[in-house]
């Protein structure tokens, strides 16, 4: 077996915490990610990982082996990745984290174009709205919106700004009368995003301090902003969107964009990955493609 790989494998099952949960990410039998930890144990002599029908966990000598894997690991990619800068051509898996809605509609797209340019360039897209731990989950690349509570050990670069508007159909409008003002949206009732339990106000941009918050009346909660656009657009209540999901909408006339000059509060959206003394060029060339395009789509 290839030395390199064995030791890439050990190290999934060790950051998953299974043999099971490693082949189902690198696309092996269970059989076989243990066929390459035994080889590594039997080339060194020594048993790396205490192995139950229910756990494992590391021996004292496979938990600084594991350690020394990475290292050697991370040189090997950086020295790919020298040889990928001197033929110009990104290759081998980029694998990234996305938000669903937002990575389904908007980074998807760019990502896929990337890939058909750059034949030898594999994704390995991950959606889903939850925190994503880039090193445990193995992922070179995740995309953020909103703030960054958890950036250590990360670098950042902020890729493009979403912002929120308010709109209704005209069907809700001609009903209840059209607000013109914040005041006005106490007397209007609200689609309310929530996620987590959480509520969050609307928030409106000021030119000095912080933003201005407001809460509508509401009676419907909904934790998808699609879910949100689509009640929005059979006229049951005022809805607090990204530009990006309702853009179509607006223009077909199904929703109206209320509140212009109250502003549209930006939402920063953020490329984050794991410090390294050199970037691979499947990941640099896939944050340059969507600091390039995604504001043209916000």
């Amino acid at each position: 077996m290839d030395r390199l790989t064995s030791m890439s494998v050990f190290i999934r099952a060790v950051d998953l915490g299974s043999f099971a949960a490693a082949a189902s990410e690198l696309g092996l039998s269970a059989p076989m990610v243990g066929k390459h930890v035994r080889f590594l144990e039997e080339r060194l002599g020594v048993r790396l990982l205490n192995r139950t029908t229910r756990r494992q966990s590391l021996t004292e000598f496979g938990r600084a082996y594991y350690e020394r894997c990475k290292t050697v690991l991370a040189e090997a990619e950086a020295a790919d990745a020298l040889a990928a800068d001197q033929f110009g051509e990104p290759r081998g898996r980029l694998r990234v984290a996305l938000p669903v809605l937002f990575g389904r509609c908007c980074v998807m797209p760019i990502l896929l174009d990337l890939a058909r340019r750059h034949p030898q360039l594999e994704l390995d897209l991950a959606f889903g709205d939850s925190f994503v731990d880039l090193a445990e989950g193995g992922h070179d690349l995740a995309i953020r919106t909103g703030e960054l509570h958890d950036a250590a050990n990360l670098v950042t670069r902020r890729v493009a700004r979403q912002r929120m508007i308010v709109c209704a159909a005209p069907s809700y409008l001609d009903a209840r009368g059209t607000p013109t003002q914040l005041a006005d949206l106490a007397d209007h009732d609200a689609l309310i995003y929530r996620r987590s339990g959480g509520v969050r106000p609307w928030l409106f941009p000021r030119e000095e301090g912080p933003p201005e918050e407001a809460m509508p009346q509401h009676r419907l909660r909904l934790d998808d902003l699609e879910a949100i656009a689509d009640a929005a657009v059979l006229g049951m209540g005022l809805a607090w969107l990204p530009s990006w999901l309702v853009r179509e909408r607006l223009k077909a006339g199904e929703l109206v964009e209320l509140l212009p000059d109250e502003g549209r509060q930006p939402y920063d959206v953020h490329a984050l990955w794991l410090q390294t003394p050199h970037l691979p060029p499947k990941v640099r060339v896939a944050i340059d493609a969507l600091a390039a395009e995604l504001p043209g789509l916000m």
